[in-house]
């Protein structure tokens, strides 16, 4: 039977909560806020199956891609509406005029991130645009595998280790799925993003020092845009639409905008204060999740085909598959073909795992006891903050 001990070991990916025949496995959420699988002892049946499709116990080996494009979709209103170049809203709806489905993350109704799917177009909306919070997969998996042996071609996006999960819980390949993973930072916590949203909903007039805009009494989250292009791609914004209920049954509309570098759950995401612990030893990188297409931000681009650069968005596209270059072949869309070592030039982390922030777990410790989430920030990220820490640590450790 599964069993977390070290939970840098568990991913979160919920494979073996799937393959449970009794389905004696549930996710529980720990007290940073990952969900981690538990077993009824009184249920279970030892059959093992839990442990074989684990991918933190079945490592793959690493790949290099087929083929290599810097990409963007002809469709410019897409690619405004998207992270980096558009190319998931292009793969989606080619999978959906073949009668498919796709499977990515959107915000549910209380903004926390979750996996659906959609079978037409109108629905791909909610899944544009990145996520910096692990979403929960709940039955994905299982409804996957239902659309698959039914015949139905598949598109199914998320981390590399949510594809490495499906893989492993399929326990076979078919023709008809297209798995589509991104280049991976790491994932935030959702306790955290829980906490951070709920103080910024909880100030009462003033005005938020980080945001820069006076906040009414009784405000709701209209809208969340991790990566809002309105002050270019390469200095992307975090931007929140609030609106507060007037008289009337009238709303007035507050859009609260900061550019990345000065907002504080950004940071912390950034500086790798608020990751799962399994994403500073991930054994996803590298190809290794089996994901057909890999998808993220070609960031450097500015330099390799300055003319290709708008700062509008451009994606890079790693092609690892027969399947997966059969699938581009058919889609009409903007590319250069280009080198693996150009992308890891500044995606160095499609090999290697973020290193672990040295206060982080200073950082957890402080929220599970209710302190702000800005004030553990700025102590965390102070200079003087880890001065201290290190003479601590010289002290106790001669280190």
């Amino acid at each position: 039977m599964i069993q977390v001990i070290d939970k840098s070991q568990c991913c979160g990916c919920t494979a073996c909560v799937s393959v449970c025949p009794k389905q004696c496995i549930s996710m529980k959420e720990d007290s940073e806020g990952f969900l981690y699988p538990t077993v009824d002892m009184k249920q279970c049946i030892d059959c093992g199956l839990c442990e074989q499709v684990c991918p933190m116990l079945h490592v793959n080996q690493s790949r290099k891609p087929l083929v290599v494009y810097a990409a963007k979709n002809p469709n410019e209103l897409i690619r405004l509406q998207s992270s980096s170049g558009g190319m998931f809203t292009l793969l989606a709806e080619a999978v959906i005029d073949k009668g498919g489905v796709v499977f990515g993350a959107r915000f549910n109704k209380n903004w926390e991130v979750v996996h659906d799917y959609t079978d037409n177009k109108e629905g791909l909306s909610v899944f544009r645009g990145s996520k910096y919070v692990q979403s929960k997969v709940g039955g994905c998996y299982k409804q996957v595998k239902r659309f698959l042996d039914m015949g139905r071609e598949v598109m199914f996006t998320g981390t590399p280790c949510q594809i490495a999960g499906l893989k492993n819980y399929l326990r076979k390949d078919y023709e008809n799925l297209l798995a589509v993973d991104v280049i991976c930072h790491g994932v935030p916590s959702p306790k955290i993003w829980r906490i951070y949203l709920d103080e910024i909903l909880a100030r009462k007039g003033g005005t938020n020092s980080v945001l820069s805009h006076p906040i009414g009494e009784k405000m709701e989250i209209n809208a969340i845009d991790f990566r809002s292009k309105s002050t270019g791609w390469n200095k992307y914004s975090f931007a929140l639409t609030l609106s507060e209920a007037k008289a009337e049954g009238e709303k007035n509309t507050v859009l609260l905008s900061s550019v990345f570098t000065e907002n504080p759950f950004m940071n912390a995401f950034l500086c790798n204060l608020s990751l799962r612990p399994s994403c500073y030893v991930c054994p996803f990188k590298a190809g290794r999740s089996l994901a057909d297409i890999t998808l993220g931000d070609f960031w450097g681009i500015e330099n390799l085909l300055p003319d290709f650069d708008d700062d509008k968005g451009c994606s890079v596209i790693l092609i690892y598959t027969d399947n997966g270059g059969k699938f581009c072949s058919g889609l009409f869309y903007d590319k250069y073909r280009v080198s693996y070592t150009d992308v890891l030039k500044k995606n160095g982390f499609m090999e290697i795992s973020v290193p672990k922030h040295c206060n982080r777990d200073f950082f957890f410790r402080q929220l599970i006891k209710g302190k702000s989430f800005e004030q553990i920030w700025e102590s965390c990220n102070s200079k003087a903050f880890v001065m201290r820490l290190h003479r601590l640590f010289y002290r106790k450790f001669g280190i």
